[in-house]
């Protein structure tokens, strides 16, 4: 996509001051991240995690105040009302763009726990954002192909134990466990080859859901469906710093999470998984259709 010199310009400007926003930021969780990190014991390290906590809602606040200086965009939001800091929830949302990220945080900081999303191994060595994830204790996944798994049979299940552990970690303190259940972002090209029977969405992976719900269901009561639509279509990160993005409309709907969610075993029991697969097409199919009513109402 071509862009005017202005556009540029915004662009440049908008990313320059995100970058500084995530040096400045850094220092202070390393040095946090470092702390936690040398006295083993349980009440400090849940101290200096809530210092951690508070620097990474100073930095979005950061962001999101840099996205209101430098952009003109109109956010449509609905549902916030009955949302509280002090709870734990699991967070469930369509995924088309690495804004889908800042759109969240920018929604849902300071009114709900710090959100905790999962992120592919390799992400660790981005140059200051890497390091920043890890010390806030976001879990990182080594995700498998089903080619290398046939290989190597031997590491079958270890994205799930890796799930299973960073879920522990969010016990101490409220959070927000976020889970892109489509598995990738979804585009047309991507539901094409997936045969996908969704018009805006990909196919759900309901794996991940279970084993955060498995693991943490004892404490999890509030299920946070979100969907996001763009007034001109899905941007890259610098198509938003230069001016694209004139419209973003967030829908959440918060819903109790009912037992036998929590109570089943994925892995071992055939008809809950079946139970749980057909649960998650129904929320998606509804997603598909509040998708095509929000851009319906766009024309």
């Amino acid at each position: 996509m071509q862009f005017s010199l202005l556009a540029k310009v915004r662009g440049t400007i908008t990313l320059l001051l995100m970058t500084g926003n995530v040096i400045f930021w850094f220092v202070p969780i390393l040095v946090l991240a470092i702390a936690k990190l040398i006295v083993p014991l349980k009440t400090w390290r849940v101290l200096m995690g809530r210092g951690l906590i508070a620097c990474a809602e100073h930095w979005i606040s950061f962001n999101k105040g840099i996205l209101l200086l430098t952009q003109s965009i109109k956010w449509e939001i609905s549902g916030l009302e009955s949302l509280r800091r002090r709870e734990w929830y699991l967070m469930i949302c369509n995924h088309q763009s690495w804004v889908d990220i800042l759109v969240l945080q920018a929604v849902f900081n300071r009114r709900i726990p710090f959100l905790k999303f999962f992120i592919k191994q390799q992400l660790i060595w981005v140059p200051f954002l890497g390091i920043a994830w890890w010390a806030l204790d976001m879990p990182f996944m080594k995700r498998y192909t089903r080619e290398y798994l046939q290989r190597h049979p031997e590491k079958r299940g270890r994205d799930l134990e890796a799930t299973r552990v960073a879920c522990q970690k969010f016990r101490d303190t409220p959070t927000t466990v976020i889970n892109f259940v489509e598995g990738t972002r979804s585009t047309a090209e991507k539901r094409g080859q997936r045969e996908s029977p969704y018009t805006h969405l990909m196919p759900p992976r309901a794996g991940g859901v279970a084993f955060v719900l498995g693991a943490m269901g004892d404490i999890l009561h509030s299920l946070i469906d979100v969907t996001i639509v763009y007034g001109n279509g899905a941007p890259s990160l610098w198509e938003l710093c230069c001016g694209r993005v004139d419209r973003i409309q967030v829908h959440i709907r918060v819903m109790e999470i009912e037992s036998w969610l929590t109570e089943g075993n994925y892995s071992g029991d055939e008809q809950f998984r079946q139970r749980l697969q057909t649960w998650i097409s129904t929320l998606w199919h509804q997603k598909d259709e509040r998708i095509s009513g929000m851009l319906d109402g766009d024309r």
